[in-house]
């Protein structure tokens, strides 16, 4: 029977926390680890799934996909099949194996490369011909209904768009997609913080939740609408909770485009302050990040060479990007990581990533 392979890689974040679902902007970049996808199609109709990362195995019959409660790994490739199937493509049964070097739970969207991956896979295997923003979005579609993240579009465009040693700005409002270049003399560094993390739980929704009420209390579509400015002016019409999570996205969004700006100067100590600012922003104002996260950025910041810190992804666990000088990166790296096992006993086991190609 026939078969393929398909490659996703993670995605690192680099400034526009949480503004995705809020219509706003997003840096980010794909990086140089990720997920492979192999299968080959069956003359039975049966879906055989199994993960080499975790060591699990899940089948069950095409006409009866839906979200296992024994086997939730699955659920994100279960997901891009059941989105396929309600776009009106036919499939075949297929056994899907998936492999790969991308840490689980570091906020470097594995969710999205399994997705991805899987998506590209069945395309091939079913000679489908699908765009690569439509099969982004249909991939997100599977995170937010079959699986029950309800994050925005972030994570599945980068892994699609990524461009060696270039970052991803996205337009959440216009779905308009440019690469940027990085500056060669600059590197990335993503350090895990040891506490776990997982956008199915509440805290995830309820930031989204907030930043809507926010909206709406201003009688906005979403806050991307909304500037720092026009922010001040209208503060009392929202509560202090709701005021600092729209604070931190109309902060970020604005973060987004100066930092753009820095990238096409070549100006990385600007992007660094960027990235500090954005995640004091989370901190205080959308109140995402951890202690472990926390002591990591600002060990990171001490270090010669770094220019910047910040958390990655949802926030609530998982990695953090250091932004370093190239020639300071391995040093940095293994500083990074002494000094926090040293005070938390916990191995960040830190990476020096680049920026590199999307899926294929």
């Amino acid at each position: 029977m026939k078969a393929a392979t398909a490659y996703a890689p993670g995605r690192v974040e680099l400034l526009g926390n949480h503004t995705d679902y809020n219509q706003g902007l997003v840096l980010a970049a794909a990086i140089d680890r990720g997920l492979t996808a192999q299968g080959r199609l069956r003359t039975d109709q049966r879906v055989v799934l199994s993960s080499q990362t975790l060591g699990r195995h899940c089948e069950l019959s095409l006409a009866e996909v839906a979200p296992s409660a024994a086997e939730p790994w699955a659920n994100y490739p279960l997901g891009v099949v059941n989105e396929l199937i309600m776009a009106g493509y036919r499939l075949e049964g297929f056994e899907l194996d998936l492999s790969g070097n991308l840490p689980t739970g570091g906020g470097l969207s594995s969710s999205a490369a399994v997705e991805v991956a899987t998506a590209l896979l069945l395309a091939k295997l079913h000679n489908l011909e699908i765009p690569a923003l439509a099969l982004a979005k249909l991939c997100h579609r599977a995170e937010n209904f079959f699986v029950g993240v309800p994050s925005g579009l972030l994570d599945q465009v980068t892994c699609v768009f990524g461009r060696a040693d270039h970052a991803v700005f996205l337009d959440c409002q216009s779905e308009a997609i440019e690469t940027v270049p990085l500056p060669s003399e600059l590197a990335l560094i993503i350090a895990n913080s040891g506490a776990a993390h997982s956008l199915v739980a509440g805290d995830y929704r309820a930031r989204r939740e907030q930043c809507f009420a926010a909206a709406e209390a201003l009688g906005l579509l979403s806050l991307r609408e909304l500037s720092s400015a026009d922010l001040e002016k209208s503060a009392s019409l929202l509560d202090p909770l709701l005021r600092r999570r729209a604070v931190h996205i109309t902060g970020e969004n604005e973060r987004v485009q100066a930092a753009v700006h820095a990238l096409r100067c070549g100006n990385g100590d600007a992007l660094g302050a960027l990235m500090n600012a954005s995640h004091e922003s989370s901190r205080v104002n959308f109140e995402n990040s951890t202690p472990e996260l926390d002591l990591l950025t600002s060990s990171a910041r001490a270090l010669p060479g770094v220019l910047g810190a910040r958390l990655t992804g949802g926030g609530f666990g998982g990695s953090a990007i250091v932004l370093v000088r190239a020639d300071s990166a391995a040093e940095v790296a293994e500083q990074l990581a002494a000094i926090f096992h040293a005070q938390t006993g916990i191995d960040p086991a830190p990476f020096i990533t680049r920026a590199s190609d999307g899926a294929r």
